[in-house]
């Protein structure tokens, strides 16, 4: 205490009150509504995500969370009544979806207001606050927010995206490609490509989860929607990264990943090939194009050489940056996309080593990141936002992009999964109570009676627990639910026959009928490789998979055709 200040009392009960609205504080929503309570029983109340408690010398540690409208006790206790009756399977076509019916133009998203060099920092940074202020007050007064999807209310995160979208020279965009027409906000298209007039690119990522006429499908889709786009398949798991059977006895997906594993060069060659197209001669790619080169005639990259790229965190984010097109001669392309689908994966992948940290709770990547590829390309991964769009919240589970962990009730989610997959057989699962009919519940005390899954205290069936192993696996893509575009099921036979599977195949490092593609000399050798499982929860792989666990051999080194000029 600094000398010559007198002790003030201070009791007990004020140190209670002290605390008290400190701890309200923190609860505060962004803004509140003029008839809205603290409760959020007639207004609403945000939900902060991935919140942490304040640490000594870590100013505003929380600047970066998630936060999100939270859903009122009596929507909850509704939608567990709803999980509760038989489920109904849809037909067909109810799995065929576009962009257009969840991103509304009018909604768009938030975009960096106007300024002036004249402005201050701190003007500025309050012309932000108020612009983003405004827009949620417009988005609630336009919109019903219970049909609206959770969408990002931390203006920190947004303001990341303006900077990434201001420095970099072309845009990547990367969509699961199991809901890619849920992921894709056309309003940011338009902005990129008219206002900004900068190359925009679409990456279909994870495409070894989905069946190669479908990622042709989807290709075409968006090619024939969007015709400023260009499209790159990408996995950053090809078939010779993998080992073992990809599915057990009931269906399930099993993806066991190698302990040493190649660069996924096929995606990545696209992706060269691609750039170097929009770049022409401005920018020299040939040491990128070497890299690959090189790295496609190692054998493996050990897992002891992974490196950590180095996190650039900007001090004053509110700070314009003047952008210059190639400025020093380097190429910056800019990664964007929702939580979870895989951009860091994406980027050690084309690195060929890890250089981003990856995680699969949404918002692990707090601020933007760059990291040079080569002397003069260099990558900028952006926090996974969440756009403004009307995908339901069970949907918005499946991809991601809210927690599972922070899920009130996960039941909902499950009734989408078991109105399009028939998970009693996916799973092996009886019914609990002898009924003829299932419901969502009845699923989940399925599998949870299954996997022993019990509450602690009276030793019931952990509904809970199950719901959540549930939503997991399906994340991870055990349990795998690919969405459709239009007219997919009329046109079957003609995406099963179309050119564009076979390069599909190609880049999943699959042969003809599905499987790895076999002939690797290492392999034939006789060495053993540590297998090691694609799942962060042990338990949630079922007792049979072990059926699944014969190895097979790793693809062939097939990489001549790219290798030879």
């Amino acid at each position: 205490m600094p000398q010559g200040r007198r002790k003030v009392p201070f009791s007990g009960k004020a140190k209670k009150e002290q605390l008290k609205a400190k701890k309200q504080s923190k609860k505060m929503p962004l803004y509140h509504r003029p008839d809205g309570d603290s409760e959020g029983e007639s207004g609403p109340v945000i939900q902060k995500i991935n919140y942490q408690s304040s640490k000594a010398g870590k100013s505003r540690p929380n600047r970066y969370a998630l936060q999100f409208f939270r859903e009122t006790n009596e929507e909850i206790k509704a939608k567990k009544e709803e999980a509760r009756q038989t489920v109904v399977k849809v037909k067909e076509t109810d799995l065929e979806i576009h962009c257009e019916q969840f991103f509304d133009p009018a909604l768009g998203f938030p975009k960096r207001p106007p300024w002036n060099f004249d402005l201050s920092k701190e003007q500025l940074d309050m012309q932000e606050n108020k612009y983003f202020t405004e827009y949620l007050k417009n988005v609630e007064m336009r919109y019903d927010l219970k049909q609206l999807s959770y969408f990002e209310l931390n203006l920190e995160t947004w303001r990341q995206l303006w900077r990434v979208l201001e420095m970099s020279d072309i845009i990547l965009f990367i969509v699961d490609i199991r809901y890619p027409a849920a992921m894709f906000p056309t309003s940011l298209y338009d902005y990129v490509t008219e206002e900004l007039k900068k190359d925009f690119i679409l990456v279909l990522n994870k495409i070894d989860l989905s069946p190669a006429p479908l990622v042709a499908a989807w290709k075409n889709y968006f090619e024939r929607r969007y015709p400023l786009l260009k499209i790159v398949m990408f996995t950053s798991l090809p078939g010779y990264n993998l080992v073992g059977q990809r599915s057990d006895k009931g269906g399930l997906q099993i993806r066991r990943r190698k302990g040493r594993i190649r660069m996924a060069a096929e995606g990545t060659e696209q992706l060269y090939q691609v750039c170097q197209g929009i770049v022409g001669s401005y920018v020299d790619l040939t040491s990128w194009h070497s890299k690959i080169k090189e790295e496609m005639n190692e054998n493996y990259l050990e897992e002891e050489k992974l490196e950590i790229g180095e996190t650039i965190t900007v001090k004053n984010e509110t700070d314009y940056f003047q952008y210059e097109k190639y400025r020093g001669g380097i190429l910056t392309v800019g990664c964007i996309g929702q939580p979870n689908v895989g951009k860091s994966s994406l980027m050690n992948a084309i690195m060929g080593k890890k250089v981003v940290s990856v995680s699969k709770t949404p918002g692990h990547t707090k601020h933007f990141q760059t990291i040079f590829l080569t002397n003069n390309v260099r990558l900028c991964d952006c926090p996974g936002l969440v756009f403004p769009s009307k995908v339901p919240k069970p949907l918005q589970v499946l991809m991601g992009s809210f927690p599972i962990a922070q899920l009130r009730e996960p039941y909902t989610t499950v009734k989408y999964l078991a109105e399009r997959l028939d998970l009693v057989v996916l799973l092996r699962i009886d019914h609990p109570y002898n009924d003829d009919t299932w419901s969502a519940m009845d699923i989940c005390d399925g599998w949870a009676k299954k996997r022993g899954y019990l509450t602690a205290k009276a030793a019931r069936l952990d509904s809970y627990r199950a719901a959540n192993s549930l939503l997991r696996m399906a994340l991870d893509g055990k349990i795998c639910l690919c969405l459709r575009p239009h007219h997919y099921s009329m046109k079957k036979d003609y995406w099963n026959s179309h050119p564009d599977v076979a390069k599909v195949k190609w880049i999943q490092a699959l042969g003809s009928d599905g499987d790895s593609e076999v002939g690797d000399t290492e392999s034939s050798s006789g060495e053993e490789h540590n297998v090691i499982p694609d799942d962060s929860d042990a338990e949630d792989s079922d007792e049979d998979s072990s059926d699944s666990e014969q190895e097979v051999s790793v693809a062939a080194n097939k990489f001549a055709v790219l290798t030879n000029e």
